[in-house]
């Protein structure tokens, strides 16, 4: 009879936890939605639960386990900055809802459930934030803890030349296109900097090729140092010890790797295409033969011709134009690098395919920026023809 009753007792208790859980999980949802803040904010940003019970703190945290994936999805693959600014006195909901609307979160419930179980709701600041599409929920809601001062942003684009950098610098932020153009030109030269890359640029040189391509975050009250010293970091960063070694097994310094990977940067349209025209490139120096570069005269003509158009369609004439760009006139690498290159080109050059190609002209079948790639003198002037050029007799 002892056992009877123990048996029954376990069975009511089975029971009564199972029904328990059964409620709890049905609950989430009514909980989570009818215990939302008013949005008409109050000065502070708790969402009044940080005193929740134990069993509220359960309901929030299983909330957040069943949506653990939706928390680590950006919201999209833009990762240009994007501001946001915090008036005083919103709460996290309107906080969350705005970001939604911006696009720079998945879910606006979700993200306000997430603050409030870690208690970092009530530490939300007012003020302004740098955030982007591609930050998860927990980036977004760290980021958030701190309000930054007013700053300034700048986006170099791969393939400018050194008075391109410095008109989008200008145009961008508030910084001098003189004072950055003079600082680029020679005066980084007596400004201190210490990079090890900087020793292999020749001394009457500019830093052309080396403004690192990227978007940079500067001060509101930003100087032309403070813009330069963030591209020559960058560079320093990106462009690895594994690169410069491997395009040293090839027999180039970091200047010379620099170099053709700006002329390579020019010529290459496709990604997939970029290693396959550096193995051309380098077949041609290997073997002794001139680039035949035209982005090279386009450079010259840029320096000897003042111009708005620093990259103009070329004529027969100007293959003849006499400068020490002109890589038709001249054996080996240009001079200087014709633009700074981004990662991407770099690699490629320091990294080649090997190949047996030694010509290459755009493919004027398929007009998407892919190239005719051939071996022969022959097979590049039928390419060439079939493409509408005219052979001289």
């Amino acid at each position: 009879m002892k056992k009877r009753s123990s048996l029954v007792v376990n069975v009511v208790v089975f029971c009564v936890a199972l029904v328990a859980m059964v409620g709890a999980g049905g609950m989430v949802y009514y909980f989570l939605k009818n215990s939302a803040p008013s949005s008409s904010g109050s000065g502070t940003f708790s969402l009044g639960l940080c005193d929740a019970s134990s069993p509220e703190d359960v309901l929030i945290g299983t909330y957040l386990d069943t949506n653990a994936a939706l928390l680590e999805q950006p919201a999209g693959t833009d990762d240009t900055p994007v501001s946001f600014v915090i008036d005083p006195g919103e709460n996290a909901t309107v906080i969350a809802e705005r970001l939604a609307d911006q696009n720079l979160i998945v879910d606006a419930e979700l993200f306000r459930r997430y603050v409030q179980y870690y208690g970092l709701d009530a530490e939300i600041e007012a003020g302004t934030f740098t955030l982007q599409q591609t930050m998860t929920i927990p980036e977004i809601a760290e980021a958030l803890q701190q309000g930054f001062a007013a700053e300034q942003f700048v986006t170099i684009q791969e393939g400018l030349r050194l008075e391109q950098v410095a008109a989008v610098v200008a145009a961008q932020t508030t910084i001098s296109e003189q004072e950055f153009l003079s600082l680029a030109t020679s005066g980084w030269r007596t400004a201190g900097l210490d990079y090890a890359f900087l020793s292999r640029i020749p001394d009457d040189a500019t830093l052309e090729g080396f403004l690192f391509p990227n978007t940079y975050r500067l001060p509101e009250e930003a100087t032309a140092m403070d813009m330069l010293v963030r591209m020559l970091q960058t560079f320093d960063e990106q462009v690895s010890t594994d690169i410069q070694a491997a395009a040293a097994n090839r027999g180039m310094d970091i200047y010379e790797l620099v170099t053709l990977a700006s002329i390579v940067e020019r010529e290459a349209v496709l990604d997939e295409e970029r290693a396959l025209i550096a193995g051309v490139y380098h077949n041609r120096l290997d073997s002794g033969w001139f680039l035949n570069a035209d982005p090279t005269i386009q450079y010259g003509l840029g320096l000897a011709v003042p111009t708005d158009d620093w990259w103009p369609v070329l004529t027969l004439d100007d293959l003849a134009f006499d400068t020490p760009y002109n890589s038709y006139l001249y054996l080996g690498l240009p001079p200087t690098p014709i633009f700074s290159p981004g990662l991407a080109s770099i690699q490629a050059t320091a990294n080649p395919t090997e190949t047996d190609y030694f010509y290459f002209l755009a493919d004027c079948n398929r007009n998407d920026g892919s190239h005719l790639f051939s071996v022969t003198e022959e097979e590049h002037t039928a390419n060439y023809v079939m493409c509408g050029g005219e052979v001289s007799e």
